[in-house]
């Protein structure tokens, strides 16, 4: 079954074209009924005097939106969400397919940059050169619809790139390894030989004693063979 606007879309539309369920003459003097249905868009044909229910005009929109949703399913060359595809036919609708067709909008939209959509809607605001509320104001509605449940950048920036390390962090973290475990050695160390302290103190001071007493018999021969050498032995 062919793709067709979905709720949100037929909403924003109602919103914006507004319901007349009596016929009456546009700005232009062409006869229009419901939501801006004209004789060009086919049958029912309206004439002076023609009415028609609520259920009736929503039926007239549904069936008048046939060639728009036609022309995006055709010009649309890649994926995008029901939203995406209500917020362009109500653009369509509101411009004309051969706009659509030959939009910048379009070709972005086809060449992979969906998030510069929202940006092309809002340029298509002016009528006779002139910006005018009521569509600046549809467009941003087709813009947040098209947005709806989608990621859109408002601006792009280059991600960051990762931090890269200036060099080998493996060596680094097995010397901090090797330190911390010899710390821990160390620590166990000391609380083993905590109890030979006072057994260390008097080996400490035995050797200095049999220090003092090697230098003592050092100096003695020294002195014997300097009294040697001048006779005095």
């Amino acid at each position: 079954m062919p793709r067709t606007i979905n709720a949100a879309g037929l909403a924003l539309i109602q919103q914006w074209e507004g319901k007349r369920l009596n016929a009456y003459k546009d700005p232009v003097g062409i006869w229009t009924i419901g939501y801006g249905h004209t004789d060009a868009a086919g049958p029912p044909r309206v004439t002076p005097g023609f009415a028609i229910t609520e259920e009736d005009a929503t039926a007239i929109l549904r069936r008048d939106l046939g060639q728009y949703e036609a022309a995006v399913r055709q010009a649309v060359t890649v994926e995008i969400t029901d939203n995406q595809f209500a917020a362009l036919v109500s653009f369509c609708f509101n411009v004309g397919p051969a706009n659509f067709r030959k939009s910048t909008l379009l070709k972005k939209l086809n060449a992979g940059d969906p998030a510069s959509v929202p940006r092309e809607l809002m340029k298509w605001n002016k009528a006779g050169g002139k910006a005018l509320p009521g569509l600046t104001n549809r467009r941003a509605a087709e813009a947040g619809l098209w947005a709806k449940g989608a990621f859109v950048a408002s601006n792009y920036v280059e991600p960051a790139p990762k931090p890269r390390a200036t060099g080998s962090t493996e060596g680094k973290g097995t010397a901090t390894a090797s330190v911390g475990v010899l710390g821990t050695a160390a620590s166990d160390a000391a609380q083993q030989l905590a109890p030979l302290t006072e057994v260390s103190t008097v080996l400490k001071y035995a050797f200095v004693a049999l220090t003092v007493i090697g230098i003592g018999v050092a100096l003695y021969g020294v002195w014997k063979r300097s009294r040697s050498d001048v006779g005095l032995a």
